[in-house]
């Protein structure tokens, strides 16, 4: 029997809850046992705050599954905070960035420790305006870089760049980290609206099939950033179509 797919969230569809016991609540409240920390819920240039953090969510059931999205930069020293907080956490994996303008020192400090924390980093594509978004800019990037640095394949903001995340699923399926489950709708003017997903341009059950076909065993992080002050009835619907329409998660 195949593995199924650990289900979480990220914390920032509770960027407006600032304690992280809260949040971690509202994590439960949505039937689900993990979480990928940003920003919002973590100094990561404060490691003597890390511990809290993790304590936090441990003592409600709930795992730091990864961290994320963080950017690397010439500073070694906080490169490194990303780590131990990983670390910390009992995590296996960072989403991350990358400034185009430092690529070549922030990719030599990231892989470096990477292979020496044991953990896989994912770039995570951030749309039409990222020059991470495009197929192109990947496979450059990946041609650079062992698998150890591979990709958080952000469903939405792959076809923001027009492009196709169960195409994407088939051509990095070695380099898949992370999936975050995200969907959009546009306007006639290409804004795009957050939806709960599956309701928007993503077809989840196609999605299941694909990444079943490249033997993905990562966790599917959902991330919906509508109603920031109230998310839980729209996650607890994306919760319940993951459930319907992707067998491979475990829900």
């Amino acid at each position: 029997m195949a593995t199924k797919l650990p289900v979480s969230v990220q914390s920032f569809c509770f960027r407006d809850f600032k304690e992280n016991s809260a949040t971690a609540k509202l994590v439960k409240e949505l039937g689900l046992s993990g979480i990928e920390i940003c920003g919002k819920h973590c100094d990561f240039a404060a490691p003597a705050s890390f511990s809290a953090v993790v304590g936090a969510y441990r003592a409600a059931g709930v795992s730091v599954v990864s961290a994320g999205v963080v950017t690397f930069s010439q500073d070694a020293a906080m490169n490194r905070n990303f780590f131990e907080f990983a670390r910390a956490a009992g995590a296996q994996r960072l989403s991350v960035n990358f400034k185009l303008e430092s690529l070549d020192a922030a990719l030599k400090s990231a892989e470096a420790l990477a292979e020496e924390y044991d953990i896989r980093l994912g770039l995570h594509n951030h749309g039409g305006k990222h020059w991470l978004g495009s197929s192109e800019a990947l496979s450059y990037l990946f041609s650079r870089t062992s698998k150890r640095v591979g990709l958080c394949l952000d469903t939405a903001w792959t076809m923001d760049s027009g492009e196709d995340p169960l195409l994407w699923t088939e051509k990095y399926g070695d380099r898949l980290v992370t999936v975050h489950l995200k969907d959009f709708v546009y306007s006639r003017e290409r804004k795009h609206e957050d939806v709960v997903i599956g309701t928007g341009c993503l077809d989840l059950g196609a999605l299941d099939a694909a990444l079943a076909k490249v033997g993905y065993r990562g966790p599917l992080v959902i991330e919906y950033e509508g109603d920031s002050s109230n998310p839980v009835p729209a996650l607890k619907d994306c919760v319940l179509r993951v459930k319907k329409s992707m067998p491979s998660a475990a829900l």
